[in-house]
């Protein structure tokens, strides 16, 4: 009988993972299966997700909802207006958040992207407002969208010369634009330093300029929570840095941060990117060193969670931690921990699976590797 706890999660898992192969497959071979077999493998596929559900308590696949950024009131009506050519709501929606700097954040981000794509809205305020911070601030970041979008996602390889030239000269505007939106920022504002981390990235400044840069954003923000992502990425090996470099940085971002302020997340984020392409991910995932790290972010989920005052604010970090933390329980093989926090995630897929092309199909999977190692870890 204990033969069979452990060999049946496995034989689920091994059928999950051949029914997710050909729910992808792209091959003329998986596209002339036969009927029956299509509805065979259709059914048993339906049976392994019901079993989340029933056994688990886990929000089904069709009820999940990908979530990217934050919902922010007012931000759809303030790009909408720009994008019919009113920069006014934008600019009264940067001006309320005065003071606010991670809501600031959240709003710089998409105005930017939606002004990379027109900025005609974005002209039309900077003309009429000259010295306006807010206005300068966009700018930079929608030069920083337009030079990401001219590169892509592409590796490095397979993005053409062509592109590298105008990615370099438009992030090369951006780092002059950034000149203008210091000038013009309050003593306090992080938002003109935090715009330029793509710009270090892109260009390749020199590790004791980013730091200089970084000193500048941290002494406005200390806890800058998107900042700290921006920086992880600077300092790990595929750009600037190497895994030494990016471990260094987590770890004094975590030691110089309070409980509850969720920045261990930065921690789990080093981890993840050091393992990506290991032969042997989930022995990695199951060191004393990482093990640790969970534990520590599990502390730091627990502080601000019990906190009224902030958990609310902090809610979208509180799901992404949620979904960091479930995906190291699952590669761990700590089923139950993992499904606690799919649980507590609900309909959110959040990061990491946000990266992926499917984040629903990862999402799922996962769910059904912790699914199946429930109750055989001893958590």
């Amino acid at each position: 009988m204990a033969r069979l706890i452990v060999i049946i999660p496995l034989v689920l898992l091994l059928a999950w993972k051949v029914l997710g192969w050909w729910a992808k497959a792209r091959s003329a071979r998986a596209a002339q299966l036969p009927g029956e077999a299509q509805s065979r493998v259709a059914a048993e596929r339906a049976a392994l997700e019901r079993k989340l559900s029933t056994e688990h308590g886990l929000v089904p696949r069709e009820d999940l909802v990908v979530v990217t950024t934050p919902e922010v009131p007012g931000l759809d009506a303030a790009l909408a207006a720009a994008t019919a050519g009113d920069w006014h709501p934008a600019a009264d929606l940067l001006a309320a958040a005065a003071g606010d700097h991670a809501l600031r954040t959240r709003l710089v981000g998409p105005l930017g992207e939606n002004a990379a794509e027109d900025d005609a809205w974005l002209e039309a305020w900077r003309a009429e407002r000259p010295d306006d911070a807010d206005a300068a601030v966009v700018t930079v970041e929608a030069l920083v969208q337009l030079a990401w979008n001219i590169r892509s996602s592409r590796r490095a390889s397979e993005v053409s010369q062509e592109q590298f030239q105008a990615f370099h000269r438009v992030l090369g505007e951006a780092e002059e634009a950034a000149k203008d939106a210091e000038r013009l920022a309050a003593d306090d504002d992080p938002l003109p330093f935090y715009v330029q981390q793509p710009v270090a990235m892109g260009l390749g400044w020199e590790n004791a300029r980013y730091v200089a840069l970084w000193s500048e954003l941290t002494a406005r923000d200390p806890l800058h929570f998107a900042g700290h992502q921006r920086a992880l990425q600077y300092w790990c090996a595929k750009w600037h840095g190497s895994h030494e470099l990016m471990h260094a940085f987590a770890d004094a971002a975590v030691a110089g941060a309070p409980a509850g302020s969720l920045l261990t997340v930065v921690k789990l984020q080093a981890w993840d990117e050091q393992f990506r392409g290991a032969e042997d991910r989930n022995t990695a995932y199951r060191s004393p060193e990482v093990l640790a790290s969970v534990e520590a972010a599990e502390a730091d989920l627990a502080a601000a969670e019990a906190d009224p005052a902030t958990a609310g604010a902090l809610a979208p970090r509180i799901l992404s931690l949620h979904g960091w933390l479930a995906r190291f329980h699952t590669r761990a093989g700590r089923g139950a921990e993992a499904i606690r926090h799919f649980r507590a995630l609900g309909p959110h897929v959040t990061g990491p699976w946000t990266s992926y092309d499917d984040p629903v199909h990862v999402f799922q999977l996962d769910r059904v590797i912790a699914a199946a190692r429930f109750g055989g870890d001893g958590s």
